[in-house]
């Protein structure tokens, strides 16, 4: 049961229907400041209404980014945001298209100006250069929105249902690793061990049932969304090949537990060496047997990063 604190947002956040409601109009546009998050947003609402879903999953992703990070719906990693940008784009550039692009830093002019090649629908990040902006508003038809980095302060995520809405206390990406274990014969191996964490952090912004392929803190395979995880697991090395990047040597995540060995088994016949899940399937010893039959690496986290 939600305590009075988070009765009361529910009550602050109701008041605003009405208000919201009268704002979306067909091509209305307005900028808003958004209690949930914090940031001031100019959209076109009708548009706006139909991307709102996109936003908040860009939000949550941004949110974990380390160093210069591109997010096209997932993590990468850069030196810089135009190295970050470029690399993120890579992983999949048909997907991309009328995408949602966020940074987890400063958008310069030279990032902007990379990304005048692409069509998307909104960009993110918590600042805009002066001269990022002159290049951003020569485009037509992007929303551009300025988001401060997320605090620490209790918050809610709600999902609409049939008469009503559920409320939920926001998910938290947790990179505590004390309870993370090594449950194969083999360990894995330093450069492993640092792609196993990336991924991790990456498979938490991806529908389940969520799938990711990872090296070199770049995300070259998704699986997203699918029926069961061994769809999942075939979907991204499907992916990861078609945009010309070999699985062999990657690592992989997966947010919830393997419920049988077939998707291990499907990421070792594509060359996947390492493995981190949660755990906490009946049949963990068979997923364990079938990593330790192929030789591969596997992690248990202990917890699982589930989003529906």
């Amino acid at each position: 049961m939600l305590d009075s604190v988070y009765n009361k947002r529910i009550l602050e956040l109701a008041a605003d229907i009405p208000r919201l409601g009268r704002l979306a109009q067909p091509q209305a546009s307005a900028t808003a400041h958004s209690r949930l998050c914090g940031s001031t947003i100019t959209v076109d609402l009708a548009l706006a209404e139909g991307k709102v879903s996109d936003y908040a999953q860009e939000l949550k992703a941004c949110a974990l980014g380390q160093a210069s990070a591109s997010i096209l719906a997932r993590h990468i990693l850069g030196a810089t945001p135009t190295e970050a940008y470029t690399r993120a784009l890579a992983t999949d550039p048909v997907a991309a298209f009328g995408s949602v692009v966020g940074f987890t830093c400063e958008v310069d002019a030279e990032v902007a100006a990379a990304l005048k090649e692409l069509f998307i629908e909104a960009l993110i990040a918590p600042r805009f250069s002066p001269q990022a902006l002159e290049v951003l508003r020569a485009r037509k038809n992007l929303r551009v929105l300025q988001v401060p980095p997320e605090g620490d302060a209790p918050a809610l995520d709600f999902k609409r249902v049939r008469g009503g809405f559920l409320a939920q206390e926001r998910f938290r990406y947790n990179d505590d690793e004390t309870g993370w274990q090594a449950v194969s014969k083999r360990a894995p191996t330093p450069a492993e061990l640092q792609d196993l964490r990336f991924a991790w952090a990456a498979v938490m912004s991806v529908k389940s049932n969520a799938i990711v392929l990872a090296r070199n803190g770049q995300a070259i395979g998704i699986g997203a969304g699918q029926m069961s995880r061994v769809d999942s697991s075939m979907l991204a090395v499907h992916k990861a090949r078609a945009a010309g990047h070999d699985p062999r040597g990657a690592v992989l995540a997966s947010d919830a537990f393997f419920p049988f060995r077939d998707g291990v088994d499907e990421a070792a016949q594509a060359g996947v060496t390492a493995i981190i899940q949660p755990g906490g399937s009946v049949r963990d010893s068979e997923t364990i047997g079938a990593a330790d039959e192929h030789g591969m690496a596997m992690i248990f986290t202990g917890h699982r990063q589930f989003r529906h």
